[in-house]
C-alpha cells in the first residue's frame, strides 16, 4: 500500500508521516519512510535550486518529475516486497504547487502520467499564515510565502475532492492529528 502525506510547508507531514511508520511497524506491518524531493542527485539540486531560484517553473516541474521517475523504482521495490510505504509529498505536490505556480494542471499531469496513484493520500490542511508561523524564522524557499500558499492550498482543495483522499485539519496538535491519521489509516487497512 503506498500512503501519501500532503500538504503545504509547515502542515506537519515529516512528522506525521514519521508517527504512522512506527504506529504500523508496532502493528507489525513492513513499513517504508520516504519522500520527495528524494536524497539523490536530482532531489539535491531540486533543493539548492528552490532556495536560490533561477529555475523557470517549467524546468523546475520537469525536475521534479524525473526525481520521481528516479524514486518510483524505490517505491515499486518495496511495494512488491509486500512493505507499506508512506512518502512525505509525492505527484499531488508538483499537481498544487507548479499549478499555483502558473502551469496548465494538465500539462503537469502528462509530465507525471507515469506515476501511479497513492492508495491514500492523507492531504494535512492548514492555513498559510498558521503555516508560516510554524516553520518560525527558518531559511524559506520561494514557495513560501503567503499568497501563493493560498493558491497552492486551493489546488490541494480541489485535488482533495478525488476518492483516494483524506482531509483532516491539521491546525490541531500533534496527538490529535495522529489520531486522525491512524483511524483514515485503520479504516482502510481493514477495508483491503
Amino acid at each position: 500500500m503506498l500512503i501519501a502525506l500532503e500538504g503545504i510547508d509547515g502542515a506537519g507531514k515529516g512528522t506525521q508521516a514519521r508517527l504512522l511508520v512506527e504506529w504500523l511497524r508496532e502493528r507489525g506491518y513492513r513499513v517504508h519512510l520516504t519522500g520527495e524531493p528524494t536524497s539523490g542527485e536530482i532531489g539535491r539540486l531540486l533543493r539548492r535550486m528552490l532556495v536560490s531560484g533561477g529555475l523557470l517553473s517549467r524546468t523546475e516541474a520537469l525536475l521534479f518529475a524525473a526525481d520521481r521517475s528516479e524514486h518510483l523504482r524505490e517505491i515499486e521495490r518495496r511495494l512488491a516486497a509486500g512493505e507499506v510505504v508512506v512518502t512525505d509529498r509525492y505527484v499531488y505536490s508538483s499537481l498544487a504547487y507548479q499549478s499555483a505556480s502558473g502551469l496548465e494542471l494538465e500539462w503537469v499531469r502528462q509530465i507525471n502520467s507515469f506515476a501511479p496513484e497513492a492508495e491514500l493520500v492523507l492531504y494535512l490542511d492548514l492555513p498559510p499564515q498558521v503555516a508560516l508561523e510554524r516553520l518560525g524564522g527558518r531559511r524559506r524557499d520561494r514557495y513560501e510565502r503567503v499568497e501563493f500558499l493560498e493558491r497552492v492550498r486551493r489546488a490541494y482543495l480541489e485535488l482533495a475532492k478525488g476518492e483516494n483522499f483524506e482531509l483532516i485539519d491539521a491546525s490541531r496538535g500533534v496527538e490529535e492529528v495522529h489520531a486522525e491519521v491512524v483511524r483514515v489509516v485503520s479504516r482502510r487497512l481493514e477495508g483491503r
